[in-house]
């Protein structure tokens, strides 16, 4: 319009200048006038015609959207939506981008955060929404029709881009091979099944997880939830809620924690297996699979955990003569009381009660067993025989751990009490009390050295800073350990019927572990045991006792 105006002013002082200065001119400046006269009338048509096509518009609004679409309210509310989506993530049209660090490019890659080196473990800490959603943040996401694709720890995760609807998958696989040495029977007893040479699928998870906001629901099946090929289970089944700072909440099939070797996690061990006592201690009223309503809350240098439980997942179906379940108890608390660069200090204590064990066809009983922390499907050597008119069974004890650069010493100590009713003929059965104790020691050798981790209180494993790559001299993480555990189930004189004693079992065991990413790891254990007589053991397999040697090697992936 500025420019219109200026024309015309500019075309009247040319005229005006033309008829004073040069008279001669006066007929070239009427031809300019009806040239801006005919300029006016064709801005005019364009105004009209403009007016004509906003009004159309205003009456197809008001037919689509109702009479009060044009009110300024109305409007405002939509330009609030307009920006609203104009604020959203653009759908990925480009090339996809690269997951993780690439190198060889024009620039080094960025460094790995102490958390980024530890390998993924796909069973939790679940974490909250908030948590998940700076997670997702950090993480590399294809934004694909309002949904948020991408590989957060390497989980393949769908979510939406509010982050407060999420789908995640995750993996556990270890395959274990070894066998055997010197574990031939004395005298004329069985050989019981201790194999030279034998493969075994330790556990094969697969890990799903649905977010809702703070509320997440977890199902994962376990292929290989034994020391026997082909045993199919489930790990668990549980729902939880996370909206408390810090805190989890939970209730369904799951695996309460009372100890460090549990919270650990079973992708972050040290060795092939935990100690006996720890196995035999967390399986009375946890384990894998356990019905539990409970939760735990972590600060930075404390954690406590408490749960009620009740039977295991299966338990009726493999034993359908069970007529009143199991409940039970999960305790742990733990804390750091000394924490520097390169110092570590943990002290915690767990307990644990089965208030009623499982009541079947022959009463209420139960059976203290275990292998000699080898996976491999071999013959259980040690027991308690079967102890019958069991009313209430119960463990507690300390623990501590040490952890100065690169090393890291732990132990533990359990006491286990057998609390008995009265046999058919009314004679009190006598209490019993078993012991069982571990001490490990463990040290880095490549990488980064085992590190505390606050959300689970447990130690979790070395950091890989760069993945394996010989040609560029980088070869991942490697620790080596060592191991001494004692379970002495030795009670009373004929505790698992006449003449059925307890035996003690002592394992010697030394492990070296190679991680080279943070998704793989290779372990191989030398195990020595040496375990006392029983004739409790089924089949007769160690009436004379035992010991022997195993040689185990392992392959583990995770996401």
């Amino acid at each position: 319009m500025g420019v219109q105006l200026g024309r015309r002013y500019l075309l009247t002082f040319s005229t005006v200048i033309s008829v004073v200065a040069c008279p001669s001119l006066a007929a070239a400046a009427t031809s300019q006038d009806d040239s801006v006269l005919a300029l006016r009338r064709e801005m005019l048509e364009m105004r009209r015609q403009m007016s004509a096509e906003i009004q159309q518009l205003r009456a197809r609004v008001v037919r689509d959207e109702g009479p009060g679409a044009l009110r300024p309210a109305t409007l405002a509310k939509r330009q609030t939506q307009v920006a609203r989506a104009a604020a959203q993530p653009v759908p990925w049209s480009g090339p996809l981008p690269v997951i993780g660090d690439v190198e060889g490019g024009d620039r080094p890659p960025r460094p790995r955060t102490d958390a980024e080196t530890r390998t993924a473990l796909s069973e939790g800490p679940i974490p909250s929404w908030a948590e998940f959603k700076a997670a997702t943040t950090r993480d590399e996401n294809v934004h694909i029709g309002g949904m948020s694709i991408g590989f957060p720890s390497g989980r393949p995760t769908i979510a939406s881009d509010d982050k407060a609807y999420a789908f995640s998958v995750g993996l556990l696989a270890q395959e274990d091979i070894g066998g055997f040495m010197g574990a031939g029977p004395r005298g004329s007893e069985g050989k019981g099944n201790f194999s030279n040479l034998t493969e075994n699928a330790r556990r094969l998870r697969l890990y799903f997880a649905w977010r809702y906001k703070d509320w997440v629901v977890n199902l994962t099946p376990d292929f290989g939830s034994s020391s026997v090929d082909g045993s199919v289970s489930l790990f668990e089944a549980n729902l939880n809620y996370t909206g408390i700072k810090h805190t989890t909440l939970t209730v369904g099939y799951f695996q309460p924690r009372s100890e460090e070797e549990s919270a650990e996690r079973s992708g972050a061990f040290e060795f092939l297996e935990r100690p006996t006592i720890v196995d035999l201690v967390r399986n009375l009223a946890g384990g894998v699979a356990r019905f539990s309503v409970g939760g735990e809350h972590y600060e930075d240098r404390w954690l406590v955990a408490a749960y009620f439980t009740g039977q295991k997942f299966g338990d009726r179906n493999k034993d359908t003569t069970i007529v009143d379940s199991q409940t039970g108890g999960v305790f742990r608390i733990a804390g750091r009381p000394y924490v520097s660069k390169d110092v570590d200090v943990y002290l915690g204590a767990g307990a644990t009660s089965a208030f009623k064990v499982n009541q079947n066809s022959k009463g209420r009983t139960y059976t203290f067993s275990d292998n000699v922390e080898v996976p491999l499907g071999e013959t259980s050597l040690l027991t308690s025989g079967a102890l019958s008119d069991v009313a209430q069974i119960w463990a507690a004890g300390p623990e501590l751990a040490l952890r100065w650069r690169r090393f890291l010493l732990k132990g533990q100590y359990y006491h286990v009490g057998v609390q008995r009713g009265h046999e058919t003929n009314a004679e009190q059965l006598p209490s019993l009390g078993f012991d069982g104790w571990y001490v490990a020691a463990n040290y880095t050798l490549l990488g980064k050295g085992r590190a505390f981790n606050a959300k689970t209180a447990a130690f979790t494993t070395p950091g890989v800073v760069e993945d394996f790559d010989p040609f560029r001299n980088h070869w991942g993480a490697l620790e080596i350990s060592g191991r001494w555990s004692v379970t002495d189930l030795d009670g009373v004189a004929s505790q698992g019927g006449a003449g059925i004693n307890g035996d003690q079992q002592t394992v010697w065991e030394a492990g070296l572990n190679w991680y080279p990413t943070r998704h793989v790891k290779f372990m191989v254990d030398y195990d020595h045991f040496i375990v006392s007589r029983s004739k409790g053991v089924s089949g007769g397999y160690n009436v004379l006792g035992r010991d022997g040697n195993a040689l185990v090697g392992r392959v583990q992936a995770s996401f």
